[in-house]
């Protein structure tokens, strides 16, 4: 049915959906808790980057949550995707630079998904794709 009534390729772009809308699910509930502790006065966080715990928090809030979101609705899609890459690899080389690899595998597979859709685009399903396309 969907693909009569909108004339799309609904494995392709089926998929991308899942691959946008799954791990960005996950990944706001990070960003919903942290931003959670700030609520409740918690600014303590991890400063990898050398900015300061705020900044830094501000920073992994924004791109959790609202990168995350931008994602989603495929709004935007690849500049948010490379935030949450950058978020990716600093999780991966400096926050668990020393740790086993079963530390990192979280933020390698959400790295991996992402790189995913940035290469493929944000699909037919998308507000870019309405926006953006010839």
């Amino acid at each position: 049915m969907l693909k009569k009534r909108f004339n799309i390729p609904i494995s392709i772009d089926f998929a991308v959906l899942l691959l946008r809308v799954v791990p960005s699910l996950f990944m706001m509930g990070h960003g919903w808790s942290k931003l959670s502790n700030v609520l409740n006065g918690d600014w303590s966080f991890a400063d990898p980057i050398g900015v300061g715990e705020p900044i830094s928090l501000v920073l992994t809030i924004f791109a959790e949550l609202v990168c995350s979101i931008l994602v989603i609705v495929g709004f935007f899609t690849r500049p948010a995707l490379v935030i949450l890459m950058v978020l990716c690899t600093v999780i991966i080389f400096i926050i668990h630079g020393a740790d086993p690899i079963g530390d990192k595998e979280h933020a390698a597979l959400f790295f991996a998904i992402y790189a995913a859709i940035f290469i493929t685009g944000p699909g037919r399903m998308s507000i870019d794709n309405r926006l953006f396309s010839r």
